[in-house]
């Protein structure tokens, strides 16, 4: 059970950042396309939570120790990266604030008892968070008590609170400021699939989460981007897709192909890992389809997360990166990934690669700055 709750841990920025033109204010007296960024998600738009929720749970944090946050910030800021997310890369060429974590910082801060502070956006994702509620996983045996994991902080769990708490704080006035506010509003819903295929994967045959899981994720992201539009009014949502899995250091080492014929020759992933990540993408995109038909008036963006993820694992040395390029920059392993789970980056034990933005992975499953960077190109072409 301890080495469970360590790869839920697990699982759960170097040179100057050059903005992106097509969405960048065209001058200083220019009015934004959007005037605030929301996100719900997991880690890959957590910028500060879950350190906060991992206290509730008692739950160590490396998140909170050097070298994260070194490359960019110079110090951790809760991000699971060296430095900037891609939100954050998205945030700089929209010409807004770095979205603020809405339970921090300092770590461990419960939420703000105004809203003044979060006009401008909060990111309510959650590293280690699920689509899925945990009764989920607890009904069908896959992670039992005493586990701690999945967290309360699900995809519904993320939603309440912006409903409940954050909304309510933001809109003390007329109706029609609340409309306006939320309508000039970008909200991404996700990352979200990554944790509950993890915490699948091992518990489930591949073939089990394709016709159980999947379904079940794609179906709660959609009844969730419904509420966003009908009852606050969001008309511009950012969905990105899931990453390669097959590629994911924590996958390779944790659940291994038996045969070696399995993986590819070219890049060493595992296709069959990935092929559930196309799956996810591809019911994913049908659903927003039927979503964009269904709500005439508001933009639905899928961002793939796939693509750019199979480009840097790809060419690696084309994008800058090196050849090892499944190997993590920063963790206490061995061997052609660098993993080692009971080791994690931040540990007195762990080590740091003397580049990390020649690394396409930080800390595990999460990427470098670099690596943010490359993918959010991707998203802001995408976006605009």
């Amino acid at each position: 059970m301890r080495s469970l709750q360590r790869a839920a841990v697990v699982l759960v920025l170097l040179s100057p950042w050059e903005p992106t033109p097509a969405l960048a204010a065209s001058s200083p007296g220019a009015r934004r396309r959007y005037e605030s960024i929301f996100s719900l998600g997991d880690s890959f738009t957590d910028t500060g939570n879950n350190p906060a929720v991992f206290a509730w749970y008692s739950i160590p944090d490396p998140v909170t120790r050097p070298p994260y946050g070194s490359t960019f910030f110079g110090r951790p800021t809760g991000r699971n990266c060296d430095g900037r997310l891609i939100i954050d890369f998205i945030a700089e060429a929209l010409g807004l604030p770095y979205v603020p974590p809405y339970l921090g910082p300092p770590f461990g801060s419960p939420p703000a008892s105004s809203g003044g502070s979060f006009r401008r956006g909060a990111s309510l994702a959650v590293g280690g968070a699920t689509a899925l509620d945990a009764a989920f996983f607890r009904s069908r045996g896959i992670l039992p008590a005493p586990s701690k994991f999945p967290l309360n902080a699900s995809l519904s769990v993320q939603l309440d609170w912006f409903e409940s708490h954050l909304k309510p704080s933001l809109c003390r006035t007329t109706t029609q400021e609340c409309e306006e506010l939320l309508g000039r509003s970008l909200f991404f819903v996700g990352e979200f699939g990554v944790n509950d295929y993890l915490f699948a994967l091992g518990k489930m045959s591949l073939q089990g989460i394709r016709s159980v899981v999947v379904p079940s994720i794609v179906q709660t992201i959609r009844q969730a981007i419904e509420r966003l539009i009908i009852t606050h009014g969001a008309k511009a949502v950012v969905v990105p897709g899931v990453i390669p899995l097959g590629c994911s250091p924590p996958v390779l080492f944790l659940f291994p192909e038996p045969d070696p014929a399995e993986y590819d020759a070219k890049t060493g992933c595992m296709p069959r890992h990935n092929e559930l990540g196309r799956h996810h993408n591809a019911a994913l995109q049908e659903s927003l389809k039927e979503l964009r038909a269904k709500h005439h008036g508001v933009s639905i963006v899928y961002a793939d997360f796939f693509g750019p993820v199979m480009d840097m694992v790809e060419s690696p040395r084309k994008l800058g990166f090196r050849e090892d390029v499944l190997s993590v920059c920063c963790g206490g392993g061995h061997g052609k990934y660098n993993y080692n789970i009971s080791v994690p980056c931040g540990d007195a034990n762990a080590s740091t690669c003397s580049r990390p933005s020649a690394s396409l992975y930080w800390d595990g499953v999460h990427f470098t700055e670099a690596a943010n960077r490359h993918i959010s190109r991707s998203w802001l072409s995408s976006i605009s």
